[in-house]
């Protein structure tokens, strides 16, 4: 059987008498962006320095390409690249002086540094800036130099620790196009704690909380994890806030600025059935009506306390 590229089980770790993470259980079996959610402090830079092999788990398995990190950590090494959250550059080199350097610390033969630094370049975009000293970069480009010391050596799996943290909106659209272009060829680990990241980068989504992995599936199921509960509505002859705050199943309203009306429902209930039927008989000419999708930042709220709840 073909090995996983990642393969962690019951991972857990311990600092000092405090579990950081407890029992987490993560595979990785093809190419793409895998997004690894979790607010500050909730354990994902821990998962990540683990599944890097910075840091020795206290618990549990980890398996590049089926080989035990722990058991030969070298070995496993050639077939990662991390980029953490403070990108480890030398500020005072070039951008290919210290690619170049890059190179011999993951031990790429002399005769194929060269070769690897231009791959490395070309495909993150730095080719024209091979001679210019990373210190005079832009914000965006030290980022890109960063995901190509991660790189360089062509590993299977490559871990970005927040890699948008602190960019312009312009800067984060090219790294987020960059870090999709990597991921058609290798299989990609991408944490942040801003949803809309996740949402906008990633295919698949686990997110931890509190120490423990809460949520494991697509972005799209993660997406529709909670049910829609609000309606917007547009009419043309809408009756008093009060005949639509009675009408049975509706929770609350809210008049917008556009004209339009947002109704909290509960679920249980077939309400836009009922408003659409009162709208017809009573002439309240309704224009549009339709489901408000839950926000990431709802989904998250709810996943966060329903595991703080469990784990007290």
């Amino acid at each position: 059987m073909e090995n996983s590229i990642l393969r962690a089980s019951h991972l857990s770790h311990k600092y000092s008498r405090d579990w950081a993470i407890r029992d987490i259980n993560l595979e990785i079996n093809k190419v793409g962006v895998l997004g690894l959610l979790g607010s500050n402090g909730a354990g994902k830079s821990t998962t990540m320095n683990i599944l890097c092999g910075v840091l020795s788990q206290t618990e549990g398995k980890v398996y590049i390409d089926g080989i035990d990190l722990r058991k030969h950590p070298e070995e496993a090494k050639t077939r990662i690249g991390f980029l953490p959250q403070n990108a480890p550059l030398h500020l005072d080199l070039t951008v290919g002086e210290y690619l170049t350097y890059c190179a011999y610390l993951r031990s790429i033969s002399k005769r194929n540094i060269k070769d690897a630094v231009n791959a490395a370049m070309e495909k993150c975009g730095l080719s024209h800036f091979k001679s210019r000293v990373i210190n005079n970069l832009s914000g965006g480009y030290r980022q890109r130099v960063g995901i190509a010391q991660s790189i360089i050596h062509q590993p299977k799996l490559v871990v970005l620790d927040e890699p948008t943290n602190g960019l312009d909106p312009n800067q984060i659209l090219e790294v987020r196009k960059l870090i999709k272009e990597i991921a058609t060829e290798r299989a990609v680990i991408f944490s942040s704690h801003i949803l809309s990241e996740v949402q906008a980068t990633c295919d698949e989504v686990r997110m931890i909380e509190g120490g423990r992995m809460v949520f494991a599936d697509t972005m799209t199921a993660f997406n529709n994890y909670i049910l829609p509960n609000s309606l917007l509505v547009y009419m043309e002859n809408p009756p008093p806030m009060e005949t639509l705050a009675s009408i049975n199943g509706i929770t609350s309203i809210e008049q917008l600025a556009d004209g339009g009306i947002r109704m909290h429902f509960d679920t249980s209930t077939k309400v836009s059935s009922t408003i659409i039927e009162m709208a017809v008989s009573n002439n309240w000419r309704l224009t549009e009506i339709m489901l408000e999708k839950s926000s990431l930042d709802e989904i998250f709220a709810q996943l966060s306390n329903y595991t703080a709840q469990s784990l007290t």
